[in-house]
């Protein structure tokens, strides 16, 4: 697909401290200790349950890694054709898919294809993430009550990082199956390979900007597309997608 995309500058400092990596109680005692934050930090980088699911992926599920569409970004989703076809909600990754890397806020250019979104799939939006709204770093729903606010849909409150675990909070929080929903993300071994495990429509994009991505984070995506890539060419595709046999007519070949 042909276009280029316009990279705002985030607001990277103020982000960063909004994510508030330590968290002070009254007394004025620290309530994390060191070893949580490095822990933390180190965590957000490497995703043991994302590399202990890839072993499998490498030796018989390689299809699984594979998304039924990929886009630019989500401004070339055709959400209208979407829920015509039958599909109930979107579940948005956040880093790299709607906000910069460690950002809370919306990546501007998106504001247009966000809002139809919203307009055609109503409060059946959320964010599933593994920073914001992840218990293991975000234990008191900061991180999630400040993108909730920023973008206006729901982040879903979970324990697992993708791509393990079975797709039941976001079933409740929807009120239908995940063979109903459509799953966005940037990142094939956790979101497409979470999302095609559960049932859902896989929309993988490109990522916003590389810029803010830590150095092993890079690495890990360059060897992902290098796989996916591979295995494409080889015709790996993925399960087909019983409300959407034909996958390209859920893309705009150029944007409005």
């Amino acid at each position: 697909m042909n276009s280029s995309v316009e990279k705002e500058k985030p607001h990277y400092r103020n982000d960063v401290k909004e994510q508030g990596v330590e968290v002070i109680v009254r007394s004025g005692i620290r309530s994390n200790s060191w070893w949580a934050r490095i822990k933390a930090a180190l965590g957000q980088r490497i995703n043991v349950e994302g590399i202990s699911f890839s072993v499998g992926i490498f030796y018989k599920d390689k299809h699984l890694a594979i998304p039924h569409v990929f886009v630019q970004d989500i401004r070339y989703i055709d959400w209208a054709e979407l829920k015509r076809r039958g599909f109930e909600g979107v579940v948005f990754d956040k880093d790299n898919t709607i906000t910069v890397p460690y950002s809370l806020n919306l990546w501007s250019p998106l504001a247009s294809s966000m809002e139809q979104c919203k307009s055609l799939f109503g409060n059946n939006i959320a964010v599933f993430s593994n920073s914001a709204g992840l218990a293991e770093y975000d234990p008191d729903g900061r991180k999630a009550r400040i993108l909730e606010r920023a973008i206006g849909i729901k982040v879903i409150r979970h324990r697992l990082k993708k791509p393990a675990g079975t797709a039941e909070e976001i079933e409740r929080q929807f009120g239908c199956k995940s063979s109903r929903l459509i799953m966005v993300g940037d990142r094939p071994l956790t979101d497409i390979v979470y999302g095609n495990r559960n049932g859902f429509l896989t929309i993988l994009t490109a990522p916003l900007s590389l810029s803010q991505e830590p150095f092993i984070v890079k690495q890990v995506r360059k060897l992902e597309m290098a796989l996916v890539n591979r295995w494409s060419s080889k015709g790996i595709r993925p399960i087909s997608h019983w409300l959407l046999p034909d996958c390209q007519y859920c893309m705009k070949d150029e944007l409005l």
